[in-house]
């Protein structure tokens, strides 16, 4: 087995099962060396949790990439998920141009709204930062939100396909090679993820779970960047990810104590099954 490194660069909620709680385990679960590089440290994610601390961890990262520059240790691919500042987005760009080897992948899931909105932290000005990050990528991981945002699209919560290909096209337009744009529901009670590339576009459609969970777009991107590391094609990387995410949400289901994240742990050995 050829034997990959990926670096993924994203928050750490240390309780609440999202980011780099996620895309950790998973990625390695996937049988793919996993290093992290934290761009803030939360007690709790920030979803119905009160109080919790954050510390923006912006300025420690320049010292770790020069750590990592003498040391000679490079990455087979990139995978960011949710960046807290302008600035941290301009020291990914750096890291993507540097610490790479071989023919290696950027995957961007441009994590910054949801449900027609952008997160509270973020304001137009990130969203055009974004899009410079998401023109460096080979790979965007967006929801229908923010392909909105990036494209600039009337989101809508009632589309057809045409919609759907715009917002793809919009997408590679800005320069992303690949798109995979989840949260596709083109009927009630079912959804998908589209995926478009050089070969034309291909929709893979699930079930839709009325229970809503956090951090779930994190572990449709790990699974989906650790099939793409185990040599899946995109739309087989797309199409496991889906399926492990809806079996998560579906494990978790009825769980009302368990309201902050899925349980996607007792899964690990059944992901692994796909390798």
């Amino acid at each position: 087995m050829d034997y990959k490194r990926v670096l993924t660069i994203q928050d750490i909620s240390c309780m609440g099962q999202c980011s780099l709680t996620v895309a950790l385990p998973i990625i390695s679960a996937c049988g793919v060396e996993t290093v992290i590089l934290p761009s803030a440290v939360l007690s709790t994610h920030t979803a119905g949790f009160k109080g919790f601390t954050c510390r923006d961890l912006t300025e420690d990262i320049p010292a770790i990439v020069d750590h990592w520059q003498r040391e000679g240790i490079r990455f087979d691919a990139f995978y960011t998920g949710y960046l807290g500042s302008a600035k941290q987005i301009d020291y990914v760009k750096d890291i993507f141009a540097t610490l790479g080897r071989g023919d290696y992948l950027k995957i961007v899931d441009p994590a910054m709204a949801d449900n027609g909105k952008l997160y509270p932290a973020f304001d137009q000005g990130y969203v055009e930062k974004m899009k410079e990050l998401c023109a460096a990528a080979d790979i965007v991981v967006p929801n229908i939100t923010e392909a909105c945002y990036m494209t600039g699209n009337e989101y809508r919560t009632v589309y057809d396909r045409e919609y759907v290909r715009r917002l793809c096209i919009g997408l590679q337009t800005l320069g992303a090679k690949k798109v995979v744009l989840t949260g596709v529901s083109y009927a009630s009670g079912r959804t998908g993820v589209m995926v478009a590339d050089g070969d034309g576009e291909t929709y893979y459609e699930h079930e839709f779970l009325p229970n809503s969970c956090h951090g779930t777009g994190d572990v449709y991107a790990s699974v989906f960047v650790g099939a793409l590391m185990r040599g899946r094609d995109i739309v087989s990387a797309a199409r496991i990810a889906a399926d492990f995410t809806v079996a998560c949400i579906r494990y978790t289901a009825g769980d009302v104590e368990h309201w902050y994240g899925v349980k996607f742990e007792p899964l690990l050995g059944d992901l692994g099954k796909n390798f």
